[in-house]
């Protein structure tokens, strides 16, 4: 399975930037997304940045693959998933007929 990761922009130019999450830090391809500011948040797939993401989606997706690991690692994951608990899971907007 393959996931994007929701990274920071730290520095930057008009084909790439250095981007950083939770310590990590990787030069990616930002051709997809134009050369983007520091500080801007960016899904990144497979080394390339694939959408500029607000700063709720970042955090939304960093809680859920901050999910994933704890509940893979037998960790209480319940609270970064608390969104999603009290209802049942709808499809995005853009996919629902």
């Amino acid at each position: 399975m393959c996931l994007g990761l929701p990274m920071t922009v730290v520095d930057g130019d008009d084909f790439s930037a250095l981007c950083e999450w939770h310590g990590e830090t990787r030069r990616v391809s930002t051709l997809l997304v134009g050369r983007q500011a520091p500080g801007a948040r960016l899904l990144i797939h497979l080394d390339s940045a694939i959408r500029v993401l607000d700063d709720a989606e970042a955090e939304t997706i960093g809680r859920a693959l901050d999910g994933l690991a704890a509940a893979a690692e037998g960790r209480p994951f319940e609270h970064l998933f608390a969104d999603l608990m009290d209802r049942e899971p709808e499809l995005p907007a853009h996919l629902r007929k």
